[in-house]
């Protein structure tokens, strides 16, 4: 079962700050169920976004939320074009910005392979 949209987003950001980062909420969205997207300022005008990947993407539905790349350096009016389709197919999103310099962002991708994770503090955010 997969947790709330909220719960989600709660712990993305906490886990943000937790690293030394910052993130901030900058659109709440259905508390259940709102989809979730991922805005990453590089700090040098341009920005990463991360969407939901389709569900057509997998054979198997995974047990979390997985995410794909949307845009890869994309200058503040691309990403504002981006929101704007977004915001006119569904209105209930949430859209969290983060910033990362190097544009890493520790997301949970469609196509990563899953790992042994040596490291089990710091695995994805499979809910």
């Amino acid at each position: 079962m997969r947790v709330t949209s909220d719960f989600f987003v709660s712990a993305l950001v906490r886990r943000v700050f937790n690293s030394g980062g910052f993130a901030a909420v900058s659109k709440r969205g259905a508390p259940e169920a709102g989809a979730v997207f991922v805005s990453v300022d590089r700090l040098d005008g341009t920005f990463d976004f991360y969407g939901p990947a389709p569900q057509s993407m997998f054979s198997d539905l995974p047990d979390g939320r997985l995410f794909e790349r949307i845009l890869l350096q994309a200058d503040g009016e691309q990403l504002a074009e981006r929101l704007q389709k977004e915001r006119r197919m569904d209105p209930d999103y949430w859209l969290v910005e983060i910033e990362a310099r190097d544009g890493q962002v520790d997301l949970p991708l469609a196509g990563d392979e899953p790992d042994a994770d040596p490291d089990p503090g710091k695995g994805l955010f499979r809910f």
